[in-house]
């Protein structure tokens, strides 16, 4: 059998340079390669990478899901230190809290572009969740 492995995350984002730039800052990424509408962000020592890619009809997602609008296919989950330091800091760059927070050891952040992701610390409640359900994400 052939070796497979996942290389990129792709977002499609109405600023692929904006959006590189700030989960560049978020993460601590460094840019690897990009093209007029399309970016490659990721480690400085290799590992699996972001890619974004510029949607001219880019409608951003909701979250929660709301019938009738566009829904999140994805979103990351981010292993933080310290919860509250980290999201004023993806605040500062520029994500915006979501309205809705379903747990007291995850924050639901919203990209410049509107896409969730999750920034989430270890507490007993998180190591019991994935205890129970390890295949589940932190929340």
């Amino acid at each position: 059998m052939s070796r497979t492995r996942l290389s990129t995350v792709v977002f499609d984002a109405p600023d692929a340079h904006g959006l590189a730039d700030f989960y560049m800052r978020l993460l601590g990424y460094v840019k690897r390669a990009e093209e007029p509408d399309w970016v490659l962000i990721g480690p400085s020592f290799g590992g699996t990478g972001l890619a974004f890619e510029t949607e001219r009809n880019y409608t951003p997602p909701v979250w929660p899901a709301a019938p009738g609008d566009q829904r999140m296919m994805l979103h990351i989950d981010i292993e933080v230190d310290d919860l509250a330091a980290e999201t004023a800091r993806a605040l500062s760059e520029g994500a915006r809290l979501a309205d809705f927070q379903p747990q007291e050891d995850v924050r639901v952040m919203l990209d410049p572009a509107g896409h969730p992701f999750c920034l989430w610390v270890h507490t007993h409640q998180s190591r019991r969740r994935r205890k129970n359900h390890p295949h589940e994400p932190p929340h």
